[in-house]
């Protein structure tokens, strides 16, 4: 499994230790999702069995409903941090990358939380290649995209986060002691399909592609669950 190779040379471990997402971090998509604009960011969190790499599928639940995918900027963390200032974050982070994050529409909002709609094996596709830090600095006008079998659903810039990468570094490492390879998903902009009229939700066959500018192009195609 690539992950499994790049983090294990990256971070010398095998996977993230810990997946920490974002919600409602663009100002449209929750707007477009109907929910107030979050006073603080709003914080959950996928495990290792949601991961799958560049060109692995994403397996639909059955009875799941509506599906959808999220593109998103994901931080990846280089160093052990503990309540690190917000004017030194980026001290803690090595670089970038490129996750969805998948999500079980139906699931989430009958939950009335995330964890369950959003923690299904293979809901969090991530590419493995990892863009430095120095690089792309705090990531703050990058274009994230969204194109199901060719066609684009989302279109945001990280210029128009909430909360950006400084801020969401901080604020997580106050709450938890963050280690290198741990990655954060920075959340969605909007256009996803599920508040798209009609809705579009993702289907067996599909193929997905998440592209963040200056880092790359993430394609997972979509199977049904065989169980």
């Amino acid at each position: 499994m690539e992950i499994q190779r790049t983090w294990r040379s990256l971070f010398e471990r095998d996977l993230p230790g810990k997946i920490i997402c974002v919600g409602l971090n663009y100002q449209v998509h929750a707007e477009e999702s109907s929910i107030a604009l979050p006073a603080a960011p709003l914080l959950f969190g996928k495990f290792a069995n949601t991961l799958v790499g560049d060109g692995e599928s994403i397996v639909l639940p059955k009875d799941a409903g509506h599906v959808d995918a999220e593109a998103e900027l994901a931080i990846v963390i280089g160093r052990r941090a503990r309540r690190v200032p917000r004017e030194e974050a980026l001290t803690a982070v090595f670089g970038y990358t490129v996750a969805n994050d998948v999500s079980a529409r139906e699931i989430q909002f009958a939950d009335q939380q995330w964890f369950r709609g959003k923690g299904f094996d293979t809901f969090c596709p991530l590419l493995p290649s990892v863009v430095p830090v120095a690089d792309l600095g705090a990531a703050d006008n990058l274009r994230v995209t969204q194109r199901l079998n060719g066609t684009r659903l989302q279109s945001g810039n990280t210029s128009d986060l909430i909360f950006d990468v400084p801020t969401l570094v901080s604020y997580i490492s106050k709450a938890m002691t963050l280690d290198a390879g741990d990655v954060i998903l920075t959340g969605t902009p909007e256009g996803v399909g599920y508040f798209r009229e009609p809705k579009v939700g993702l289907k067996p066959g599909d193929e997905v592609e998440v592209e963040v500018e200056g880092i790359g192009v993430l394609r997972n195609t979509v199977v049904a669950d065989a169980d």
